[in-house]
């Protein structure tokens, strides 16, 4: 078998670079510090970005075959070695890496090799939240990761909508996420409407994994105030009746958070008065609600 140092020296040859990326993104898990060696090595994260700016000009019109979204998924699963190693974590932030993949998110192609692009590029950003770290959610917040997970939970397939709202979720989940996404009328509607929206789809047809990211994002939602007072008139009523208890049946932990968040909301009435008081970037969308639904 090639050492892992070989074989990152072969990603700087463009005739061995190939098999090298196929040979790496199958034993990455088996190469102890990877991502150090692939950082480090010169040369060899140019080499994946040059993997990675190749394909743009098939991206609109739609022309990417199977076999160059194998090879650029290859680069990507790399560079996802890379974002979530401790020791270069901050590195590869620094080097504003993410935006390299900003484009493939923005893509709107159904097809699988499309779908595939979408998915492991949302890994990529997955492994940075992964690990909870402010540092991470501001610089995503500074991008515009928000519109492009949200455009994923509405048309990818049920895989890459799980990821998306896992990483919408963990942006949540920070203080700083949550102040951002609540800060203005235009970005919780935004984000609600998505919710709603996938909700509704679930209904349909199920997924158990989707819809607990789903719920703990309401969840994380109900801690604000302001937000909570406004999902009292936008929270899904399937989320609130039986429609999901054969789902959630054997889900204890998803079941205990949509309880937690139906008792939230219900109690939100009590605070209406102080959390219009408070003021803020939410306060005007109560008095509008309708017309903005």
């Amino acid at each position: 078998m090639a050492s892992a140092e070989q074989l990152v020296l072969d990603l700087c040859n463009p005739d061995l670079r190939e098999n090298a990326l196929l040979d790496l993104s199958k034993k990455r898990e088996i190469f102890q510090d990877l991502a150090p060696l692939l950082w480090n090595s010169f040369g060899t994260i140019a080499a994946l970005l040059q993997e990675i700016v190749s394909i743009y000009p098939v991206l609109s019109p739609p022309s990417l075959t199977p076999g160059a979204s194998n090879r650029v998924c290859n680069a990507l699963a790399l560079l996802q070695c890379v974002a979530s190693h401790p020791d270069t974590r901050t590195l590869f932030l620094n080097a504003h890496i993410p935006l390299y993949l900003y484009p493939f998110l923005n893509t709107t192609s159904k097809t699988r090799p499309f779908e595939y692009l979408r998915l492991t590029s949302l890994g990529v950003i997955g492994a940075l939240v992964k690990v909870d770290d402010t540092e991470v959610i501001s610089f995503l917040l500074s991008t515009e990761i928000i519109p492009l997970c949200l455009r994923t939970m509405e048309m990818g397939s049920e895989l890459s909508k799980t990821v998306a709202t896992f990483i919408v979720q963990k942006i949540l989940l920070d203080d700083v996420g949550l102040r951002y996404i609540c800060a203005t009328a235009e970005r919780f509607f935004a984000v609600g409407r998505v919710l709603g929206t996938m909700v509704a789809s679930l209904a349909e047809q199920p997924s158990t994994r989707l819809l607990k990211h789903i719920i703990r994002c309401y969840l994380r939602l109900s801690d604000n105030p302001r937000a909570c007072e406004a999902l009292r008139n936008c929270l899904p009523d399937m989320l609130r009746d039986a429609t999901f208890s054969q789902c959630l049946r054997d889900d204890v932990t998803t079941k205990r958070w949509l309880q937690q968040l139906i008792h939230n909301v219900a109690s939100a009435g009590n605070n209406r008065v102080a959390a219009l008081q408070a003021g803020g970037g939410l306060d005007h969308l109560l008095a509008n609600q309708s017309r903005v639904l």
